[in-house]
């Protein structure tokens, strides 16, 4: 008798660790952390860390050190307006092969550079 108790309860641990384990059998590697690109407004231009990134989740991190206010936007996002020295991010996913416009909207300084072309890889 105690030796089937034994087998019943080593066999239900077996179970019990299969179906725990079992989700994970066929999962996948975690997902590539986003990218981040440094954006420096200033003078009437953007700064960009660089121009392009692999595909997926992008952080761009803006910081304004320019006297006039600013913001940027891509891909349907947009910081707030920025004072000098104020900085802030926006999160954006971005489709393989796929070239986005990033803007100033403050009205007038698209005109004078503050545009440009960011590709996702």
């Amino acid at each position: 008798m105690k030796r089937t108790m034994f087998l019943l309860a080593t066999c239900g641990a077996a179970v019990a660790t299969f179906f725990a384990l079992a989700p994970f059998a066929g999962a996948r590697p975690a997902a590539q952390t986003a990218t981040t690109v440094r954006v420096t407004a200033k003078d009437f231009k953007f700064v960009l860390s660089r121009k392009s990134a692999p595909h997926g989740k992008v952080t761009f991190i803006v910081t304004n050190k320019g006297p006039a206010k600013h913001d940027f936007k891509i891909a349907g996002k947009k910081t707030p307006l920025l004072k000098k020295g104020q900085k802030k991010s926006i999160i954006v996913t971005l489709r393989k092969g796929k070239k986005y416009a990033y803007i100033c909207t403050v009205p007038g300084h698209a005109a004078l550079g503050m545009k440009g072309t960011f590709r996702a890889t």
